[in-house]
């Protein structure tokens, strides 16, 4: 079973094709119009061995928000419809990134169950053109699309760029592992019966 997924978003803000593979190899093709949202998702992608091809347009004139929410929306829109019925995955996922002097974790639950929490302030408003806000925006509306918990933790850092380049890599070993097929599990990992 290929557990892939395409999503077409298109508003007055953005024009969005999206297409991932779960079960992947590392490979990334984006084209975002957010020139460090690109190397997020590049990291994210390598990090967590899906494929992941974003072609984006929006209205980076007025500033990056809305491209970037609105790749967080079609993201996990992908990952919940790629899951499908999510038999025999592992569910939760957690991983800690070191990115020299910073410490970042990721926990993931694919419980159906949208909730986000981010620990963490990050010590720049910008990395280059980027606003940093926009990473718990990105965050909040991957988790809420794809209908999973997840927290974020930046222990400590000192440099933005590397505080927010090991959430990104923690995101794609967390949800590697949290869609992992594991052969124990019979069936859907929930006393419920459903996810």
């Amino acid at each position: 079973m290929e557990r892939t997924a395409k999503i077409l978003r298109k508003t007055n803000e953005t024009d969005i094709t999206l297409s991932l593979s779960i079960d992947g190899e590392g490979k990334s093709n984006l084209e975002t119009g957010v020139p460090f949202l690109s190397h997020m998702l590049d990291l994210f992608t390598k990090h967590g061995h899906f494929n992941l091809e974003v072609f984006a347009k929006g209205d980076i004139e007025i500033d990056d928000h809305h491209t970037t929410e609105d790749i967080g929306i079609c993201l996990g829109q992908a990952l919940r419809e790629a899951l499908g019925d999510k038999k025999g995955i592992k569910r939760y996922g957690n991983a800690f990134v070191p990115m020299d002097e910073a410490l970042a974790q990721v926990v993931v639950d694919l419980s159906n169950r949208p909730h986000f929490e981010m620990k963490g302030e990050f010590p720049g408003e910008k990395v280059g053109t980027f606003d940093t806000e926009l990473v718990h925006e990105f965050l909040w509306k991957l988790a809420l699309e794809a209908r999973m918990n997840l927290h974020v933790i930046v222990h400590y850092g000192r440099n933005t760029h590397h505080m927010i380049e090991a959430v990104f890599k923690a995101l794609g070993r967390a949800l590697d592992e949290a869609t992992m097929i594991d052969p124990r599990v019979k069936g859907i990992p929930s006393t419920k019966g459903m996810l």
